[in-house]
């Protein structure tokens, strides 16, 4: 295609591309240029490198990074490790099928902080779990569950809420492979095993890796989870980033959305390297 040819391409591409990049870039520059001392509220605006240093000697901040990696990647690989057999379970509809498909992608019509509730009203001191559980005399008193040091309270949210999202991609892409391909195969002596790590692995990898990326993206930056159900001896990324702007100091706050965003971009292309590598690779 010559130059001529893009152009109308361009024209119908620009209204609503456009609008989306001035947008995003203007966020990301005013973050940005905060983060080293411009656009202050109070003061006077100067570049400087103070905020960065401040930020990065501070225990909490590194603390706070490790802790939103942890969620992100294993909320990610979770999700994915579970939709990935429902996908191929539902690859061919069945009785029901159509009813059960929606049932799973129920979690995504609920908003995360009714989800959040709800858990909660599970495991509370006098919630249902412990109830059940003294009832049937498993327990002899109540247990306090919420708020577990380990955020699997977190991670149990973040994979009910995403393995839908998950699934839903991987469907599409599971459903794409032609019968007659695994059918060969079949004939061929493949177990289901290495049927997946053969075919259905390297064929719907694209999708897998999208539903990666952005489950850990979401789960990286989540506040809602983590500020009902989360840990009270850790902060994540996004709770450090709003106790700086509560307190006034929207450079530091910036410090740390400028990290998050550069973690978000450098783990998700780490993650879709690696899947690749490990389904084209570490599964032959």
């Amino acid at each position: 295609m010559t130059l001529r040819d893009w152009v109308p391409i361009f024209a119908l591409l620009v209204p609503g591309l456009g609008l989306i990049l001035v947008l995003i870039g203007s966020v990301v520059y005013v973050a940005v240029a905060q983060s080293f001392g411009y656009y202050a509220l109070l003061g006077q605006s100067a570049f400087s490198l103070e905020f960065w240093s401040d930020v990065f000697d501070r225990k909490l901040f590194s603390r706070a990074v490790r802790y939103s990696i942890y969620v992100g990647f294993w909320s990610a690989v979770l999700s994915v490790a579970l939709a990935y057999p429902l996908a191929i379970w539902l690859r061919k509809p069945f009785p029901g099928s159509i009813g059960l498909g929606a049932l799973l992608k129920a979690p995504l019509l609920v908003h995360g902080l009714v989800a959040a509730f709800l858990y909660i009203n599970v495991i509370s001191y006098n919630g249902l779990l412990n109830q059940f559980m003294q009832g049937i005399g498993i327990w002899s008193e109540p247990r306090r569950l919420q708020n577990d040091p380990n955020a699997f309270g977190v991670l149990l949210l973040q994979v009910w809420k995403n393995m839908p999202f998950a699934l839903l991609l991987l469907t599409g892409a599971v459903q794409s492979i032609s019968d007659d391909i695994l059918d060969a195969s079949r004939d061929l002596g493949a177990g289901p095993w290495a049927r997946f790590c053969k075919i259905i692995a390297p064929l719907s990898i694209s999708g897998m890796q999208a539903a990666m990326v952005i489950i850990f993206i979401g789960a990286l930056a989540d506040f809602t989870f983590q500020t009902t159900v989360g840990p009270t001896n850790r902060q994540s990324m996004a709770q450090l980033m709003v106790s700086f702007k509560s307190r006034g100091d929207w450079h530091s706050a910036a410090v740390v959305g400028v990290s998050l965003m550069t973690i978000a971009l450098l783990g998700s292309a780490l993650l879709a390297f690696t899947s690749r590598v490990i389904m084209r690779g570490g599964l032959r």
